[in-house]
């Protein structure tokens, strides 16, 4: 059974859920982005030290430790490593008092009829097994959606549906995380779509398990609103999805009950050069931006 002081925080407390699980393809980019370019290191095992600091960085800043970051999403590598000598998601739990997440989805399949499938995830019950033995309170798998095709968004979100039955057989609530492109030409269309699958997949749920769902800022405000109110949704969370700060923010403000969990949005302006002084200044006010705009709603 998930924790149940865990399950209260991400369910009902004001604040949002930062996603630190950029991996594998993303990574050089985002490094790129905090101002390591790909000369600093010569294979994947540097590259994901240097990724690993910057967490940790980031984690331990007093900026981060606050009331205003509910719950963190984490890359399994991330997951694995350590703050000290202590487990990530223990210190993000024991120290912090922030929610540790998985990401589990291995990538995307190719594009098919406008959406994306996740790829297979091989070893997915042993992952599973080993993230609830860390502490891991859920975990996030993401699908992408670029076109209004029903049969296509349908099958994204059965697939979503099925892969979150497998992580809650573990104890673990699942974040659904059906993205729809912010640049799709259909994406109102789209979304309105998705938002009616997802419903009924909810109510074919079977068994009491919790799960969450992660969602582009839709074009139609408040489009999630009934499925914020289904008795097995824990919570409505929206990515950034490539939006810059001030506009993810404003688009979300305009969403009742829908709080963030942003990646890019919330860390593109930090850089390795700044000093720590800096580095927390920054990471504060963008905190308490994203805060105030999955709290404070239009």
């Amino acid at each position: 059974m998930p924790d149940a002081t865990m399950a209260e925080q991400v369910s009902k407390k004001p604040g949002f859920i930062a996603a630190l699980d950029q991996s594998g393809g993303s990574t050089p980019k985002a490094l790129a982005q905090y101002g390591i370019e790909s000369d600093a290191y010569s294979n994947d095992a540097d590259m994901f030290r240097l990724m690993h600091e910057m967490r940790v960085r980031i984690i331990t800043s007093p900026a981060f430790q606050s009331h205003e970051v509910l719950a963190a999403i984490l890359f399994e590598k991330t997951m694995d490593g350590t703050v000290g000598d202590v487990p990530v998601p223990t210190y993000l739990w024991k120290n912090c008092g922030i929610v540790p997440f998985l990401k589990i989805d291995k990538g995307l399949e190719e594009e098919k009829d406008g959406a994306q499938l996740m790829k297979p995830i091989p070893g997915l019950d042993a992952l599973l097994e080993r993230a609830a033995k860390l502490g891991v309170y859920g975990t996030k798998e993401r699908s992408v959606i670029r076109l209004a095709n029903p049969e296509a968004i349908k099958a994204i979100v059965q697939q979503q549906f099925d892969i979150a039955a497998q992580v809650a057989s573990h104890g673990l609530v699942p974040i659904m995380e059906p993205e729809v492109l912010v640049k799709s030409p259909e994406k109102a269309d789209a979304e309105a779509i998705l938002a009616k699958e997802l419903a009924l997949g909810l109510d074919a749920l079977p068994g009491d398990y919790p799960v969450m769902l992660k969602v582009t800022i839709p074009e139609k405000a408040d489009l999630y609103a009934e499925i914020m109110k289904h008795p097995r949704m824990q919570r409505v969370v929206a990515l950034s999805g490539g939006y810059p700060l001030d506009e993810a923010c404003q688009k979300l403000k305009a969403n009742h009950g829908m709080i963030a969990s942003f990646s890019r949005a919330l860390v593109d302006d930090l850089r390795v050069s700044q000093s720590d002084q800096e580095f927390n200044a920054i990471l504060s006010k963008v905190v308490d931006r994203i805060y105030d705009a999955s709290v404070n709603k239009t």
